[in-house]
């Protein structure tokens, strides 16, 4: 089967769609642009199929590698025969191709080599023949003193050597054994001798059993943080029920069926086989398979949350006032323009120790008066309920409307002490460069969290156990497909936001912006091209996720591509009006026959250019709405069963999702709460930065455990 003819049938879509899509890839696309430009080739397949597409065209390109690697090593040997290479051809996995690879892979020096070397294979051919032999009367041909064989015992020590290492290198053997254990194998974990202390974080592990195919990623990760920190230890083993069923598959092979003499012997050898070689050799390898599908999972699960996030409402461009609340060290405050600059800074102590809570108020009231600020956004960090308190009480000081938002501080104490933000403001105190943070994540969190390592914005579930490199490309190519749906202002993105879109790397992205300050703003999509090392490709991969405000040509501030302005001429010509009327015309559009269009153009193509016009430039992102927490609960000893409450999701995991309550620990709300029918996976039911309404269950306010309800 053809790589293509592997992707189709494991991604359930058709061949064709695969190959189109891999030449694609191949001539340097990007999967923004064929997603959204490339619909006729791929037949529509959208971001998350060619991810996945791609993802997986890179794995069986390394295996063919790999195939090619070890084919070439076998054959050097001398040692590879048609049957051998046809078994290596077909293999689709890699575990199975260095299953096959084993008996020729080079070994260090092993006790079954010992025994080669001291002329004992001999024997081990003869334990295995046909023939029935007494394994102790033929052992004594084989004794030399010369080679450490003293005895009959060392003979068949030296024998079973042999034998054990020719069944680990069995790859018809090996890929019984692991799929049955896949099946039916237990995962046990137990406290390592004297570390069995119940105030530890891994105690839920200390006698935790659980079918090795059903464990849970979460709780994968945590027992191999708890192995990690030497608290934990490990075993995967057959179920009690059938402890002996991968001794009898060493026993078929070993073919004691046929009532030999040394049958007994051979016995003997498939219990030492399974104890010494293959159990622990598969529990290395099923251990390393079950990291390997946990980290998927968690990384898969930090994707949603951070798209989630990415592709959070953005309040808008309106004059913000940010606080990045503390209490020892004081409130930092910073005004910005509704464009994201600083116009103002200051530090607030209205809290203990220093109690200057009128002070404190009366320069808030100032500043929301001088700059006329229409959106108040506090950071959820220490000290951030009392701050809500103070920006409550200002509302009555105050004639001036706004709103307050609770806002994540997740990452910005990194995005401050980063080189970026020495950069964007070098005059400006670490401290307040966190709360400017916070304020422009409000205004608009895609522009402002594309600053920040995605890891830094903590969404996920053990992001700090897993593939660090799997982790930071999954996260790469989750900030570019939300940058790209979203689309950017040319004239105003930061090099971090144009970084993002397609086409345009960090050297390109910084060539725009010294552009856009040597001579101005950019005032249609064909000046990119003469943006330094932005050529036609880039130009081809960027240009319809670059918007222009009031350009001299109306669709460059619309997703549609450059290359299809011709198509919209057409159809404005067709309806006797211009490109410019039939945007936002839906009367127009209407008139429009899609039918003759689509036989020259594509019908992809035309209905998405004509969702375009209706609404050019249109946001994909939800409306902006706030969550109202209760003003009489601020800590975790205000909370009482049943009480009901709205708070915002801040992360989701497989196990449920964890809710912001305002009261500086955030609740669960375990899988089976989150809805009254069955719920396989959270993020079907909630999303990172959802506003929801909970009832409290249970609370351990000296575990700091929070257990909540949304049934």
């Amino acid at each position: 089967m053809d790589i293509a003819q592997q992707i189709a049938t494991g991604l359930e879509i058709k061949k064709h769609q695969v190959e189109a899509t891999i030449q694609l890839l191949d001539q340097g696309d990007t999967v923004p642009f064929i997603a959204r430009y490339r619909k006729e080739a791929t037949g529509a397949l959208d971001d998350i199929q060619l991810r996945q597409l791609a993802e997986r065209l890179e794995y069986l390109r390394q295996l063919q590698q790999r195939r090619q690697s070890i084919l070439k090593s076998i054959a050097q040997q001398g040692m590879l025969t048609e049957a051998l290479k046809n078994a290596i051809d077909s293999c689709q996995h890699k575990t199975a191709l260095e299953d096959l690879y084993l008996p020729y892979k080079a070994k260090r020096s092993t006790k079954a080599q010992s025994a080669i070397d001291a002329g004992l294979e001999a024997l081990a051919d003869a334990l295995m023949a046909d023939e029935s032999v007494n394994p102790e009367y033929i052992a004594k041909s084989f004794l030399n003193g010369k080679k450490n064989i003293f005895n009959v015992e060392d003979a068949l020590d030296g024998a079973e050597q042999i034998l054990m290492q020719r069944l680990a290198d069995d790859a018809k053997l090996l890929g019984l054994l692991r799929q049955w254990l896949n099946t039916n194998a237990l995962l046990e974990v137990k406290a390592k001798r004297g570390k069995a202390d119940q105030q530890s974080k891994f105690r839920d592990y200390f006698n935790y059993s659980q079918a090795l195919n059903k464990v849970p990623a979460h709780r994968a990760l945590a027992v191999f943080r708890g192995i990690k920190e030497g608290v934990l230890k490990l075993a995967i083993l057959p179920p009690a029920h059938n402890l002996l069923y991968p001794q009898r598959l060493i026993e078929q092979q070993l073919d004691l069926s046929k009532r030999r003499t040394q049958d007994y012997w051979l016995r003997q050898l498939a219990e030492h086989a399974w104890q010494d070689k293959l159990q622990p050799q598969l529990q290395s390898d099923l251990s390393k398979a079950l990291r390997e599908r946990a980290e998927i999972n968690s990384i898969d699960v930090f994707a949603k949350n951070l798209s989630d996030l990415l592709m959070a409402a953005p309040a808008g461009q309106k004059i913000t006032l940010a606080l990045d609340p503390g209490l020892r060290s004081g409130v930092k405050v910073a005004v910005l323009a509704a464009n994201g600059e600083l116009l103002a800074e200051s530090v607030i102590y209205p809290h203990a120790p220093q109690k200057q809570w009128t002070n404190a108020l009366a320069s808030l009231k100032v500043l929301v008066e001088k700059y006329a600020v229409a959106l108040i956004s506090i950071g959820n960090g220490t000290g951030s309920r009392e701050t809500e308190q103070l920006v409550k009480e200002l509302q009555s000081h105050t004639s001036i409307a706004f709103t307050q938002v609770l806002v994540s501080e997740a990452g910005a104490s990194v995005y401050s002490a980063s080189q970026l933000a020495s950069n964007e403001f070098p005059d400006v105190d670490v401290s307040i460069r966190g709360a400017i943070s916070i304020g422009r994540r409000l205004q608009d969190p895609l522009a402002e969290l594309v600053k920040i390592e995605p890891k830094a914005i903590g969404v996920g579930q053990y992001q700090h156990d897993v593939n660090q490199k799997a982790l930071g490309l999954k996260l790469a190519a989750v900030v570019e497909d939300c940058v790209n749906k979203v689309g950017v202002n040319l004239n105003s993105a930061s090099v971090q936001l144009l970084t993002q879109v397609a086409g345009i790397n960090q050297s390109i992205a910084e060539n725009i912006v010294n552009m856009r300050a040597q001579r101005g703003t950019f005032n249609n999509r064909q000046a990119l091209l003469k943006v330094p090392r932005l050529g036609e490709k880039a130009y081809q991969q960027c240009a319809a996720f670059l918007r222009i405000d009031n350009a001299a040509q109306p669709l460059d501030n619309s997703a549609v591509h450059p290359e299809s302005y011709h198509l919209v001429e057409k159809m404005a010509a067709s309806v006797q009006a211009s490109s410019a009327q039939l945007i936002g015309n839906q009367e127009l559009l209407q008139q429009l026959n899609v039918e003759q269009l689509s036989n020259q153009y594509g019908r992809y193509t035309v209905v998405d250019t004509i969702a375009e016009l209706a609404k050019p430039g249109r946001d994909p992102r939800p409306e902006f709405t706030t969550a109202n927490f209760a003003d009489d609960v601020t800590t975790i000893n205000d909370l009482a069963n049943d009480m009901q409450l709205e708070g915002v999701v801040t992360n989701v995991t497989n196990f449920g999702a964890f809710v912001d309550i305002g009261v500086h620990q955030d609740g669960l709300v375990h899988i089976s709460q989150l809805a009254n029918q069955f719920v396989k996976d959270p993020h079907s039911v909630v999303k990172t930065g959802q506003i929801v309404q909970v009832r409290v269950l249970e609370v351990d306010a000296q575990r700091k455990r929070i257990a909540l309800s949304m049934k």
